[in-house]
């Protein structure tokens, strides 16, 4: 970060009476002045003591968190495991020659994905023709930004032929992307740009003939609007290549909403599929999870009157959906709590005579795919994912397919005109590879694509399936991970972790860099709480809003069966949540600050009342609810951490993760929950690390990743007196 203008710095001097703050020391982080604000909901009086840390541009508020960063820093950066750690990290971590991710297959066999080799720091785009032969497209490294920024890869889209690809660039992980178009066999770039670009959701699609695409992108504001304001009113547009994009035409969005209802907090977007003359409008309605479709013949779509057709509401409780020509096959919840997916003709929608082809069953489906012999489905059983294959001629059941090694698996590419598709293997213990299956005679080649690394398959590690009985006796699974032989005696360092948001799923998953906490006798631990997707729909309403409770006492419900099983006990146990699931730790340590010996809350959400102020607040009442309703009120504040915390309650040493850019959740959340805790009589530290090149963890560099964790696992370490 930049040296603070002279100005500032006088400023500084005279805020140190202002705040009544003393300088952090090597024993002592700045304090934080106290300005209760009381607010009165329905009745209810809520305080607010550090209401003004919210104003990120004060200079005050800036340079109190400045120094609360050096004092976090200053001790993380001296802890005796923290070099060995990362030392270690770095190792695992160049075990795998490469990684790619990111898949996007063309009709031909071209493949374009991102790839990040051993040592690098980001993702780089790829294209590999059908003859194997690999290039370099985008290499964001090379992007010149200020001195100490960098720039990440959004997300990208090539067009059908594979002759131009749209991608997004955003520095310093803010997610502030600007779109690039780039001719693949030239490598030259178009002149015009396009910025405000809605990535969270939606990611550029191609005109069939390549001459243009849609894209989604956030209004236009004057400097002094609220911040609330920045993701209301997306609209969607279609830029012709080699012309200014100030010349798009607008093809959806609220100004059009005679011809397609919208209200300003949703994300339109539209999708061409290949070998479909039909194109869907997908309207997300904030964070919800239900969608509303619309579709039209692709060639109406430069029409000033585009004939849309309403395919399916919020009612109809669709997820997810893919196409085969013009067959729709839609994932809904509707009358099947595990989800089942239904087909109706693009041609003429018509949900109320939609017909089943994959009912509901145990499993949970998770996605829909289409290539040009079968309909595939993802299905999950408390996050261990399965593929479903089923005949376009409805001539055979559904069928699970038989995977390499008996590992979980998902689709990682797939088009409508191939046969064949790319699938990636895993489990909590050893990683998989990426395959080419070809459904005709069932086989799968391997690839080239994700090498096999030193660390992948070591057989010294286990993972273990339990479920553990809650609060109100509901079931809840919680994956363990740990050595060979672990001794039950309750002194292992343990880690649990959740999240418990959105319908999201903890999937199985393997990553090398856990070995640095393995192989040191340490328990991993994965919960699989309420609120997020794992068995279905009710599960995860049964951890949102007013039932958010749950969500939180899942997780204690885990944490105590670690000890009560002999894995671990209070002073080798810590909680790890982000995000939404910073929800999940800070209710966790706050409700029962006995049971860890330590917390790490990285992004996360903390103050809930105040959530809806932010940029991403609006959007994520559909998950979390409202303040300006009663029951939406006494919804936040039980999920709102900061608000539960207590004098005289000694907490666990708590490190909280931020990023200054983040655009998800605001810094300030982080801010708050710091100077609250410090500010009890707890005798346990409470560091605030902040990384001003970084926001929500997405696209920081691998080394930022490496360093965030050598920080955290040196703090655990610290914490269990195993330095």
């Amino acid at each position: 970060m930049k040296p603070l203008p002279l100005i500032l710095s006088a400023l500084f001097l005279l805020s140190c009476i202002f705040f009544r703050c003393k300088k952090a020391t090597s024993t002592n982080p700045p304090v934080a002045r106290v300005q209760n604000i009381v607010d009165d909901y329905y009745g209810v009086k809520v305080d607010d003591p550090y209401r003004y840390l919210e104003n990120l541009q004060d200079p005050q508020v800036r340079q109190w968190i400045k120094e609360q960063a050096d004092y976090a820093a200053n001790i993380l950066k001296n802890l005796p495991a923290r070099q060995e750690l990362l030392t270690r990290l770095e190792e695992l971590d160049a075990g795998k020659p490469f990684t790619t991710y990111g898949l996007r297959l063309l009709k031909d066999g071209t493949l374009f994905y991102l790839k990040r080799r051993a040592g690098e720091n980001l993702f780089k785009l790829y294209v590999r023709d059908k003859s194997g032969e690999e290039k370099v497209l985008v290499d964001p490294e090379r992007v010149t930004a200020e001195e100490g920024e960098h720039y990440s890869l959004e997300d990208y889209a090539p067009s059908s032929q594979g002759d131009y690809l749209v991608y997004g660039l955003a520095k310093s992980g803010s997610e502030e992307t600007v779109l690039h178009i780039l001719h693949v066999r030239t490598g030259e770039h178009l002149p015009e740009t396009i910025d405000r670009i809605e990535t969270a959701y939606n990611r550029p699609n191609w005109l069939p003939d390549g001459n243009g695409f849609f894209y989604s992108r956030r209004q236009l504001l004057p400097p002094d609007a609220p911040a609330t304001d920045i993701y209301k009113n997306t609209k969607v547009y279609f830029h012709r290549l080699h012309t200014p994009s100030e010349q798009d035409q607008l093809i959806a969005g609220i100004d059009l909403s005679e011809r397609m209802p919208l209200t300003e907090v949703d994300f339109p977007s539209v999708q061409i599929t290949p070998a479909s003359e039909h194109a869907i409008v997908k309207i997300k309605h904030g964070d919800a999870n239900e969608l509303t479709l619309y579709t039209a013949p692709i060639k109406t779509l430069l029409q000033q009157n585009i004939p849309w057709r309403k395919i399916c509401d919020v009612e109809d409780q669709v997820t997810d959906y893919a196409i085969y020509g013009d067959d729709l096959f839609l994932q809904t919840a509707k009358d099947a709590p595990r989800f089942k997916v239904m087909y109706t003709s693009l041609k003429n929608p018509d949900m109320t005579k939609a017909r089943t082809v994959i009912p509901q069953s145990d499993g949970v489906i998770d996605y829909v795919t289409t290539t040009s012999k079968a309909l595939n489905a993802g299905v999950v059983d408390g996050g261990f994912q399965r593929i479903l294959r089923v005949d376009y001629t409805g001539e055979a059941k559904s069928q699970a397919m038989a995977l390499p090694d008996n590992a979980a698996g998902w689709i990682t590419a797939a088009c409508p005109d191939m046969a064949e598709v790319y699938i990636r293997t895993s489990s909590w213990t050893k990683d998989g590879l990426i395959y080419l299956y070809n459904p005709v005679d069932h086989s799968y080649r391997t690839t080239d694509l994700l090498p096999k690394g030193a660390f992948d398959d070591l057989d010294e590690f286990e993972s273990v399936e339990v479920k553990v009985k809650s609060h109100d006796e509901v079931m809840v699974p919680l994956s363990i991970i740990h050595k060979k032989g672990i001794t039950l005696n309750g002194k292992n360092p343990t880690l649990i972790e959740g999240y418990g948001a959105y319908g999201m799923i903890s999937y199985v998953r393997f990553n090398p860099l856990n070995i640095v906490w393995l192989e040191k006798g340490g328990v991993l631990a994965i919960a699989h709480i309420r609120g997020g997707g794992e068995y279905g729909k009710p599960w995860h309403l049964a951890g949102q809003k007013l039932t958010k409770p749950n969500t939180w006492k899942d997780f204690i419900a885990c944490a105590e069966y670690l000890i009560e099983q002999g894995y671990t006990s209070h002073d080798f146990i810590a909680g790890q949540g982000g995000s939404a699931g910073g929800i999940t730790i800070g209710r966790a340590i706050t409700e029962r600050p006995d049971l860890f010996k330590a917390a790490i809350i990285n992004v996360g959400d903390l103050d809930a009342v105040r959530m809806e102020t932010t940029t991403n607040g609006v959007p994520n009442i559909a998950e979390f609810g409202t303040v300006k309703t009663e029951d939406g009120f006494k919804g936040l504040l039980a999920m709102s951490s900061y608000h539960h915390v207590q004098d005289g309650i000694e907490y666990p040493a708590v490190l909280l993760t931020h990023g200054m850019n983040d655009p998800r959740v605001d810094p300030w959340q982080s801010a708050k929950m710091t100077a609250r805790l410090q500010a009890t009589s707890s005798s346990n530290p409470v560091l605030f690390r902040v990384d001003y090149s970084a926001g929500h963890g997405i696209g920081s560099t691998r080394r930022q990743y490496l360093e965030q964790l050598a920080d955290e696992w040196a703090f655990l370490w610290w914490q269990f007196g195993s330095e």
